[in-house]
């Protein structure tokens, strides 16, 4: 694929609400009469997405597990769209079932004739721990790994068949790139979601005449239902659904794979350094999250602050 080729120019700056006109569309997929299937789209940074894709015009399929959530958000992406409740389906699915994906992948083109756009976002964090339990590493790498990986298999084939041009947008986090201490089941999955959305990107453009291209989402801090825990007042560090997906068009017009979001913490700059140190590890040899490690603390500051 040529890369840059479906690309324009920038699309929105950071915190504006997403564009609602034409004129500011960038990617060829991003426009009325295009179609996007958007998993674990009732809450959070799936919702807006919907709510921003609908308010450009395009046709919505959301998907999500949770039925109540689901019938709301079908309302509200609604009332985002010019074309409302005709632009918009919702269905309940278990992206750990491969019948619910296929199912899926059938309602958009029952209801809209094609996919041009696939967002698996779909995840849960319900805590974790080295030695269990089970039950929780279960449902985290089903839904969080192997649900990601099912979706493309699910979808994707389908939109390499149409022969149009086409996006495949996986959510991953800087969680699966860092690996901090403290959810490692949650770390395993999203580093397992990277390197899944690096092969599909490789695949998709070594494909003869394929016009479709994959891109890894990497939010900051966002609050969200999954990171609420308990809260109900949006911390000042970080940033909303809506921001993120601002964010992310940004990226998709760039032309980026890695769309690694900032909040209002943490720059780039300092994603930059900690994913450096965290690759260094395995480089100079020390020990696994040695950024965590008290005999290399005021290195990794040093190094944090450029002067290491």
């Amino acid at each position: 694929m040529a890369g840059r080729a479906l690309y324009a120019r920038p699309l929105i700056r950071a915190g504006s609400p997403p564009a609602m006109e034409d004129e500011n569309m960038n990617h060829i997929c991003i426009q009325p009469s295009r179609v996007a299937i958007v998993t674990g789209g009732a809450s959070g940074i799936g919702l807006a997405a919907c709510r921003a894709f609908a308010g450009l015009g395009l046709s919505v399929v959301v998907a999500d597990v949770n039925a109540e959530g689901l019938a709301r958000a079908v309302e509200d992406i609604a009332a985002a769209s010019p074309r409302g409740r005709d632009a918009v389906r919702g269905l309940r699915c278990d992206v750990t079932v491969r019948e619910d994906l296929q199912m899926l992948e059938a309602e958009a083109r029952d209801a809209f004739g094609r996919v041009d756009i696939l967002m698996a976002n779909a995840a849960v964090q319900p805590g974790s721990d080295i030695l269990g339990p089970d039950d929780a590493w279960d449902r985290i790498l089903d839904t969080n790994l192997h649900g990601v990986i099912r979706t493309v298999q699910a979808v994707l084939p389908g939109m390499i068949a149409d022969g149009h041009p086409g996006l495949v947008i996986v959510t991953g986090s800087k969680q699966g790139i860092t690996t901090p201490p403290g959810d490692p089941a949650y770390n395993v999955a999203k580093a397992g979601v990277k390197a899944f959305a690096e092969a599909v990107q490789h695949d998709l453009r070594n494909r003869p005449g394929c016009r479709i291209s994959a891109h890894l989402l990497i939010p900051g801090f966002v609050f969200t239902p999954l990171t609420a825990n308990g809260r109900t007042e949006r911390p000042a560090g970080a940033w909303t659904p809506a921001q993120t997906v601002d964010f992310m068009m940004q990226g998709l017009a760039r032309g980026d794979f890695y769309i690694l979001c900032p909040d209002n913490e943490v720059t780039r700059q300092v994603d930059e350094r900690r994913m450096l140190w965290a690759a260094s590890d395995i480089i100079e040899n020390r020990p696994p999250l040695s950024r965590w490690h008290p005999d290399y603390a005021d290195r990794f500051e040093a190094f944090l602050r450029g002067a290491g």
